[in-house]
């Protein structure tokens, strides 16, 4: 009996050529792939580790040098939850079922989730999407890691620079990278009112405003989807609550069935939903009710990015993974009598407001200063014969508390006029909040510190308030419409809002 060792696995049943050819190749991509994985994991970083990402949360725990100071301490360590509080404890890995499946990395989460069985196999475009997304984050941490040290890059249209941004230099390469590579897919389906359409002269205006720009747009908008890296989900809420919504019934279901029937269709006749399950698709909605509409399906509220006015974090808003949406009240296309505003010598009254009493704040504000003080004139509302954008003009600082909900219209207008606004809400994160930094141009009041609203604001010295005023003309560029929508622009920084939660996702295939 033969007592030579058996034949290596390798050998068996093959001619001794291929034998020795197999025993060579097989081993040579086995060690590719895991130098693919190893390269993947060291490029990869949390974009919340600097300071374009995790917005600061107005009236939460924590302030926003706080976060910033926490998470470039510890991001290695930590993640955000949905209420947008710090978590110590590291998530579980996700188990997968079967080796190699393609996965989604959301550092909104910090989690990785395997993907349905049918899109395991090789995408070669999505590859090169995630190459140029990993490519685009080294180039971005290499501003915000050096951006003391070098000159402002060129730009014939405008430089950031200045305190008004939390890292200007940062800002701008992430701003240029997103002109350079950035795709959106707009999924064709579904027939105007309730789809490809929204209100553009209302309060909602910013719905209906950015769905108009991106159904007209040509720069970043594919007809590809597979070159898309964030695909959109075209629903208007405000059109849904118009038109399917019974008044008065306070039932949404009717809104909620409507967009989980859409995102079926589109989920059915495309394969992109279900790759990612949804955490490169968003949604946009300036009314109420959009966090609550975002309900229709738990992975469009989870995991996909959700453009939102009412940006409330005790309601599900995550700051990491959702988009804070300026909400902008326009009742005309022309916006010339909306735009600036005298300087600060010829504005005499210290602070301003006019509106209704409701929701939880202005109730406060109305019964701790309506008809109290000349100086910080609070009104229900206006004496007959008085224009609330003169009153604007001639004061130096705007009062924008929340009404039903945290967002207010006041804050744009006040931006637009010249005026310092002053936010007075409980866990609002202000519109692109990741890169402007609100402190250098308006002032955060918590609800409980109305009664001494004159006492902080008049606490700011008249220097200080001049260089307050002169940033709010600085950063208006960024919440002015156009049409069509011009560089640096509200539309172009709800992209860029939207590309950076982009980047926090990495479809991957884990070894």
């Amino acid at each position: 009996m033969d007592s030579s060792p058996p034949p290596l696995p390798c050998f068996h049943g093959y001619g001794r050529r291929w034998s020795v050819l197999l025993c060579v190749l097989v081993p040579m991509v086995l060690v590719s792939l895991v130098l693919f994985a190893v390269e993947s994991k060291s490029s990869a970083f949390w974009f919340s580790s600097y300071s374009l990402s995790s917005p600061p949360v107005h009236g939460g725990d924590m302030s926003g040098e706080e976060v910033l100071e926490h998470q470039r301490g510890v991001v290695a360590q930590s993640h955000f939850n949905h209420s947008g509080h710090v978590s110590h404890v590291s998530p579980p890995p996700a188990a997968a079922p079967e080796p190699a499946p393609l996965l989604v990395q959301n550092n909104g989460t910090g989690e990785a989730i395997p993907l349905p069985h049918r899109t395991r196999r090789r995408d070669t475009k999505l590859e090169r999407l995630e190459l140029g997304l990993m490519r685009a984050r080294a180039a971005i941490k290499e501003a915000f890691q050096n951006h003391s040290n070098v000159s402002p890059l060129f730009d014939k249209d405008y430089v950031p620079q200045g305190p008004s941004y939390r890292d200007a230099y940062a800002f701008h390469r992430s701003y240029l990278e997103m002109e350079k590579l950035f795709k959106i897919y707009v999924y064709e389906e579904g027939e105007p009112p309730l789809f490809h359409d929204g209100p553009c002269r209302s309060i909602y205006s910013s719905e209906g405003r950015f769905i108009h720009g991106i159904d007209m747009d040509t720069w970043f908008r594919t007809r590809d989807p597979d070159l898309a890296h964030v695909f959109f989900l075209p629903f208007s809420v405000v059109k849904m609550v118009k038109l399917i919504y019974e008044p008065k019934s306070f039932d949404i279901s009717p809104i909620t069935r409507t967009i989980a029937d859409y995102i079926s269709v589109i989920a059915e006749r495309y394969p992109y939903w279900n790759r990612s399950r949804g955490a490169d698709h968003f949604m946009l909605s300036c009314h109420d009710w959009g966090p609550q509409a975002s309900k229709a399906l738990s992975h469009l509220y989870g995991d996909s990015i959700r453009v939102l006015c009412n940006a409330n974090t005790s309601e599900g808003f995550n700051p990491l993974k959702d988009v804070s949406l300026p909400e902008i009240n326009l009742k005309t296309d022309v916006m010339a009598d909306m735009m600036g505003g005298p300087s600060a010598s010829r504005r005499p009254v210290l602070a301003f407001f006019a509106g209704g009493d409701h929701g939880p704040v202005r109730p406060l504000l109305l019964q701790a200063w309506k008809g109290r003080d000349p100086d910080v004139q609070v009104h229900e509302y206006l004496p007959r014969g008085v224009s609330y954008y003169a009153m604007m003009r001639r004061s130096r600082f705007c009062l924008c508390p929340s009404g039903y909900e945290v967002a207010s219209p006041r804050v744009v207008e006040a931006i637009y006029l010249g005026c310092v606004p002053v936010t007075i809400s409980h866990r609002y994160v202000l519109p692109f909040s990741d890169v402007l930094n609100w402190k250098a141009f308006s002032v955060q009041v918590p609800p409980e510190d109305i009664p001494d609203l004159k006492r902080i604001l008049t606490a700011i010295s008249p220097r200080q308030y001049i260089r307050m005023q002169r940033r709010v003309r600085m950063v208006r560029r960024h919440f002015e419409v156009n049409n069509p929508p011009r560089r640096f622009d509200v539309f172009h920084m709800i992209l860029h809002s939207v590309w950076l939660r982009r980047l926090n996702v990495r479809l991957l295939r884990h070894e």
